[in-house]
């Protein structure tokens, strides 16, 4: 495989990462907390910026053989993986104008890998 395809994979991996790590963070947001300071220091947020920690290391070992101009095509994919995990694990609706917007982000990156 060649660094450029390892790179993209990479990329988004981390991106995946960086979503699961939303969904913790919204996971911790929903439930009800003693305390201000036990709001943002549990084991859920903290789990979560660690991901986010190793996503930007990912990101960075990415971008060692990738172009920064092709980033944002790969990072919009988040926008997807949130919204499909949104859908399966916190039961939320896709709207009509979610769903347009998806597809938008989708035509997107279609168009600009070409």
């Amino acid at each position: 495989m060649s660094e450029y395809a390892s790179s993209v994979i990479i990329l988004l991996v981390s991106v995946l990462i960086s979503s699961v790590s939303q969904i913790i963070l919204k996971i911790s947001a929903n439930k009800p907390h003693e305390t201000r300071l036990k709001e943002y220091l549990n084991p859920y947020v903290i789990i979560a910026y660690l991901m986010f920690f190793g996503s930007t290391v990912l990101t960075l070992l990415a971008l060692r053989h990738l172009p920064l101009s092709q980033q944002p095509l790969y990072e919009s994919a988040g926008y997807i993986f949130v919204s499909v995990m949104g859908y399966f694990l916190l039961k939320e609706k896709f709207s009509k104008k979610k769903l347009i917007g998806l597809a938008l982000i989708l035509a997107g990156i279609f168009i600009f890998s070409l």
